[in-house]
């Protein structure tokens, strides 16, 4: 498929990079990649965020901010002033969470209403906290909320360790939780952060190629699309559906 998607989508997860480094890898995979997050709050301190900014939007990239960034402004009171900086500095996602700073269900509607009139909106759901661990249930009605209250894409908290919320301390997927999601968000609008080969192959055996992965690591772009086409060992005996369904082909 064609940029710009909506779905198949990767989301790497930039954690303070070089603008060289930035360059080097939309040079080899600006083709594999759909969104790229400034992890955390690194976006207001990056010396070179336009450079970047501009980049990504001549590449067709997508460029969001991190959630947390955006819990520190609301928990200061600062939510509009951040919004409005995003969107002046060429933001086109923020991403909603409330996995660091406690927040009520009505205050994340309201953010996420807030934003999409704004924005694209990346709305994640789970918590960072290993523990308590939130049901699979209430990961749906989390999903389904974000969805009614305008998200594009609901994202299932990982990390970039990929060993918490959507996955157990080992790194392994909870199904429950990922289905639970899928059948209230639908599978178009779910992003899975799934930093791990092993998680990704996972999911794409599971959802077909064309789900949305997320907090994929800039250098392991190109090898996450081998996996969507069954290019790689772990998806290969999905070869034929992979490479059809990556390509839009319609199956009957």
């Amino acid at each position: 498929m064609e940029k710009p998607r909506r779905h198949g989508v990767s989301h790497v997860l930039d954690n303070g990079m070089s603008v060289a480094e930035v360059e080097q890898r939309l040079a080899a995979a600006a083709a594999s990649i759909d969104l790229w997050k400034f992890g955390w709050g690194t976006a207001y301190v990056d010396p070179s965020l336009g450079e970047k900014l501009d980049l990504l939007a001549a590449h067709q990239v997508l460029a969001c901010t991190g959630g947390t960034l955006l819990e520190i402004s609301w928990r200061q009171g600062v939510l509009d002033r951040f919004m409005d900086w995003a969107e002046a500095v060429g933001f086109p996602c923020v991403e909603v969470s409330c996995g660091s700073v406690e927040m009520s269900r009505a205050d994340k509607d309201k953010i996420i209403e807030a934003a999409a009139s704004r924005f694209l909106v990346l709305s994640e759901v789970g918590l960072k906290d290993p523990a308590p661990a939130p049901s699979a249930r209430e990961w749906a009605a989390d999903a389904r909320a974000d969805t009614e209250a305008g998200a594009t894409w609901v994202l299932t908290e990982g990390r970039e360790s990929g060993t918490v919320g959507l996955f157990d301390a080992e790194g392994r997927v909870r199904a429950d939780i990922a289905d639970a999601v899928v059948s209230a968000a639908g599978l178009r609008a779910t992003l899975f952060e799934a930093p791990r080969k092993a998680q990704q192959a996972w999911l794409i055996r599971r959802y077909g190629a064309n789900v949305n992965l997320g907090n994929i690591q800039p250098a392991d772009a190109l090898a996450v699309e081998t996996l969507r086409l069954g290019l790689r060992s772990d998806t290969i005996e999905t070869l034929s559906r992979c490479g059809e369904e990556r390509a839009g082909v319609e199956r009957s």
